[in-house]
């Protein structure tokens, strides 16, 4: 598999340099050099594929020769071992349930295949590899956990003081081993631009085999179209067209949908749904793109104010405005209305969705408004356990915990606090006595 820069593409890497590299020393972001799209066959047989099955003919077809079909099975097994259920409130819309890996959100597909992945191409080599990921919320978690005492890998975690739910924060900064924490005292951004700072200074890439996890890395991408797939086949049955709902803060999952669209997936409409920190749909109304700080909301997962994907997003379809807005609409809401959708999701369907995926849910229902005659999917990216502070506010009955999470209140928080500046995370970096060193 060969990959190319966003901001040359001339710049093309293998597979294996672009994950554990990241990303490339011009600033720009990876993509496939090739999307190849799978046989009509599969996909009028799909309703007869089990999830692993459709995971390994999408790799396969991505991924091509470069790994081994034995190695690339075992990936998929090891990795893709959880469902991806689509429960449907009537038959018109349903939402794709992401949040029954170990961490309960959907970047536990990503993680965990990207954690096999580098596994696979450092083992028999004399070398260490250090994960510095920046999360909103769910990213570490899943991070922490996918990664968590894997050989030849440790983990610094970057994520935004004050904003991550106290659950989620337990989850990145409770497991030890080779998982370190950083709490920086700014905004989920500040932790992103630090990470791709550090990525392009010489110093740092000196001492370390530095690679990231963030959706930046192609190998966080990958996985994540899988369950695009494995969605439509439970909804083929309807005879409608599919709308996809994407809840989206840094556009890699809208980017994995957009993938799985380009290898054929026959997906009728994509709606990227946000909170008021609507860059993107602001870019899909009006055809500027104005990256603005962050604002802090319910649903801070997605509290992106520069989302590093929507560069994927124009190099999928080639900086044509018009050929992306074909595909792909905007909406949002603001936090009010996400407490009061939440509660009528509830009111009318008994299903309790979290503040990210009532965004999804209000996406369809607006869509659907002048689209009827389609089924919608919205993705419920997280379970609504991670997010009680929210949950208890807008419901009077309690929200069950998953044991998981329940154990992990007991657990001491570890992390170091620094200001929202490289220098501080540089030095941290520099001054500690590491694997790699």
């Amino acid at each position: 598999m060969k990959l190319y820069s966003t901001n040359n593409p001339e710049n093309i890497v293998y597979l294996k340099e672009a994950v554990l590299q990241s990303l490339p020393e011009d600033k720009g972001l990876y993509m496939p050099v090739e999307i190849a799209e799978l046989e009509q066959e599969f996909y009028a047989n799909i309703e007869n594929f089990t999830f692993k099955e459709i995971a390994f003919n999408v790799a396969s077809a991505l991924i091509g020769s470069y790994i081994p079909s034995i190695d690339l099975k075992g990936i998929i097994d090891r990795a893709i071992n959880f469902s991806a259920p689509v429960v449907m409130h009537d038959d018109s819309i349903g939402t794709l349930e992401l949040f029954h890996g170990p961490s309960l959100a959907f970047k536990d597909f990503g993680a965990r295949f990207m954690a096999e992945l580098i596994s696979y191409f450092i083992q028999g080599e004399n070398r260490k590899v250090t994960i510095l990921v920046a999360t909103s919320g769910d990213t570490g978690g899943a991070v922490a956990a996918g990664f968590y005492d894997t050989p030849g890998v440790e983990v610094v975690i970057l994520y935004p003081k004050g904003k991550v739910s106290p659950l989620q924060e337990k989850q990145l900064t409770t497991l030890g081993k080779n998982i370190y924490a950083l709490e920086i005292e700014g905004t989920f951004d500040d932790c992103q631009a630090i990470v791709k700072q550090a990525f392009l200074d010489n110093e740092l890439n000196e001492k370390y085999n530095l690679s990231s996890a963030n959706s930046i890395n192609i190998a966080r991408l990958i996985p994540q179209s899988f369950y695009y797939f494995e969605a439509y086949k439970q909804v083929v049955k309807y005879n409608k067209q599919v709308v996809f709902a994407v809840p989206s803060g840094n556009f890699g999952n809208l980017t994995a949908g957009l993938l799985a669209k380009k290898m054929g997936l026959p997906i009728h409409h994509f709606i990227a749904a946000t909170n008021i920190n609507k860059i993107v749909p602001d870019y899909l109304r009006t055809g500027k793109y104005e990256p603005k700080p962050s604002v802090a909301t319910i649903s801070n997962a997605m509290d992106v104010g520069a989302p590093s994907n929507f560069v994927r997003l124009l190099a999928l379809y080639d900086n044509d405005y018009n050929a992306l807005t074909k595909d792909v609409s905007g909406f949002f809401l603001t936090d009010e209305m996400d407490k009061n959708t939440m509660k009528q999701v509830f009111d009318d369907h008994g299903y309790t969705a979290d503040p990210h995926g009532a965004i999804g849910y209000a996406a369809v229902k607006d869509f659907q408004q002048r689209h009827p005659d389609t089924v919608g999917v919205y993705l419920e990216t997280a379970h609504p356990a991670k997010f009680l502070d929210v949950m208890e506010v807008v419901f009077d009955n309690p929200i069950d915990v998953p044991d998981r999470l329940q154990i992990l209140s007991n657990r001491t928080k570890v992390a170091d606090l620094l200001p929202a500046k490289f220098e501080n995370v540089k030095h941290w970096l520099l001054s500690r006595e590491t694997m790699s060193s």
